[in-house]
């Protein structure tokens, strides 16, 4: 069986090495570099199934650096930062990367992170386009409808089906009430109208983990709401 090729970015030796080792010993095949330059290389030589990438290299944007990898390689991307808040989550999802994890980390869960990531860019490529994943739930825009994992029908309002493929449509793009509203039902929001905020809270029961904790459809506060397909594939495994 063919192993999973993982790069590591990472100007700190020490961290290089254990991920390498831990990594190495759970069946991957590993390399490492410190920086962006030997990132590209690795990039064209090695063909990494996906990238570990630290946020913070000396002298280098890591969000620049998986924006590169995006334009470059089909790799997934694991984003690596001492801050892990939702600001910072949000930018590094918009550069592109599949998941966000903030240090210090236990390498278990960083390991649970690699394969969850690697095993949904698979089901992405095997997944028609019109087919959104939102939670354990799968959204057909074409058919109108949604199933949950064991494939029964979940029920949609005719609203809340439109504001799913609003989201759908909108990956990891903070979208306002306002803008919910005149995308999903071509109208402006009315003063005090909550019929966004409703809907939304609707839709996370059906399709949520944990809908009082949401991951799939995040509140930014003061802004709107944002869809995050990987961070919660990351979370649901």
């Amino acid at each position: 069986m063919t192993k999973q090729k993982l790069l590591i970015v990472d100007d700190e030796a020490p961290l290089r090495e254990m991920l390498s080792d831990y990594l190495l010993m759970h069946g991957f095949d590993v390399r490492s570099v410190a920086d962006g330059a030997g990132m590209h290389t690795e990039l064209d030589r090695f063909g990494p199934d996906l990238v570990i990438l630290d946020v913070n290299l000396v002298g280098e944007s890591g969000y620049d650096l998986a924006r590169e990898i995006a334009k470059q390689s089909r790799a997934g991307i694991l984003m690596l930062t001492a801050v892990g808040d939702l600001p910072h989550r949000l930018e590094g999802l918009a550069a592109g990367a599949d998941d966000y994890m903030a240090k210090p980390f236990e390498p278990r869960e960083l390991l649970a992170r690699v394969r969850s990531v690697i095993r949904r860019l698979g089901e992405e490529e095997r997944t028609p386009e019109n087919r959104i994943r939102f939670g354990g739930c799968i959204l057909d825009m074409d058919g109108r409808t949604m199933v949950d994992p064991d494939g029964a029908d979940v029920q949609l309002t005719s609203m809340e089906f439109d504001l799913l493929c609003v989201f759908a449509r909108h990956p990891r793009q903070i979208l306002s009430r306002d803008q919910l509203c005149r995308l999903a039902h071509n109208r402006d929001l009315e003063p005090g109208d909550r019929s966004i905020d409703i809907r939304i809270t609707r839709l996370r029961k059906k399709f949520e983990s944990e809908p009082d904790t949401p991951t799939v459809l995040v509140t930014v506060r003061g802004e709107g709401y944002v869809y995050e397909p990987a961070y919660d594939e990351a979370r649901r495994r």
